[in-house]
């Protein structure tokens, strides 16, 4: 007969726990962070406002500034400048849109999301991959409406069709990285009011102070200065060459530089922050 101890006997019997964790690498992040950009997507079903934005907004720009600078710019052609602007508007798209970003982080962190979200197994990543995943969804939808619509109006591709293609990587390439530069002010910013004056003190400069609306040549020479140098520039003179033909690879590889510098600043900055955060 074999001894027990009381110690033994005392314990009921039950299922051995497992001495280790679940297998957690790239892959399983990777799992995590398209489930929470499919959260990020639902809540368009959820929020008509966001519906607003992402469609009639780009709309009502297209027809305010082909309507009301139109009859003043390149000779009063508003067909010309339709041709002239639509590209531009593409990218002023994309970059006011990024703002949504940060916003979005901030509400997430200010309703203690991201507190629960601490408490579950899931990667530490995975909220932020999300949100800036589901984000690039809603941007490609914006352009993608701006374009349609402008074709509407009468604009059209000079080159081929085909140059829509990279015409839409190109600017997806953009809007991810300054999406970085959104959630950084998202997760540092203290008020919705204190996001909102950073994001417009960073995106109107870009977007206003570049060629987007009017070209280069006929600003004064220290606007001119900063236009040249302008990422938003880079990217419309790329946008219009691949559109409308014209020079395209060195504003391309100017864009590709900016993507990467942005992106290599930028995102440890909010990795940084949102690890302290979450």
């Amino acid at each position: 007969m074999t001894a027990t101890s009381p110690l033994t006997t005392a314990l009921p019997a039950t299922r051995a726990l497992p001495t280790t964790g679940p297998v957690r690498g790239p892959v399983w992040a990777i799992l995590q962070g398209g489930t929470l950009t499919w959260r990020s997507l639902m809540r368009l079903k959820h929020s008509p406002a966001q519906i607003w934005d992402l469609v009639m907004q780009p709309v009502i720009l297209t027809t305010v500034f082909v309507f009301l600078f139109g009859g003043a710019m390149l000779n009063g052609n508003r067909h010309d400048y339709l041709q002239f602007v639509l590209p531009g508007i593409m990218v002023q798209t994309v970059v006011f849109a990024t703002l949504g970003t940060g916003a979005g982080l901030h509400a997430d962190i200010a309703k203690g999301i991201f507190d629960r979200f601490r408490s579950m197994p899931v990667a530490r990543s995975a909220p932020l991959v999300g949100a800036i995943v589901g984000d690039l969804c809603r941007y490609l939808i914006s352009v993608l409406v701006v374009l349609v619509y402008g074709v509407i109006l009468g604009f059209r591709i000079s080159t081929s069709l085909l140059a829509i293609v990279p015409v839409l990587a190109l600017l997806m390439a953009f809007s991810f990285a300054l999406c970085w530069t959104s959630a950084l002010g998202g997760i540092t910013a203290k008020t919705p009011q204190s996001l909102q004056g950073f994001g417009f003190m960073v995106m109107f400069p870009l977007t206003f102070g570049s060629n987007v609306f009017t070209p280069t040549s006929t600003l004064p020479g220290f606007i001119q200065a900063w236009v040249k140098v302008n990422p938003v520039t880079q990217l419309t003179d790329t946008t219009r060459g691949l559109l409308l033909g014209g020079p395209v690879l060195t504003p391309l590889l100017r864009s590709l530089v900016w993507i990467g510098v942005i992106t290599v600043v930028f995102a440890p900055l909010s990795i940084q922050a949102y690890r302290r955060k979450a």
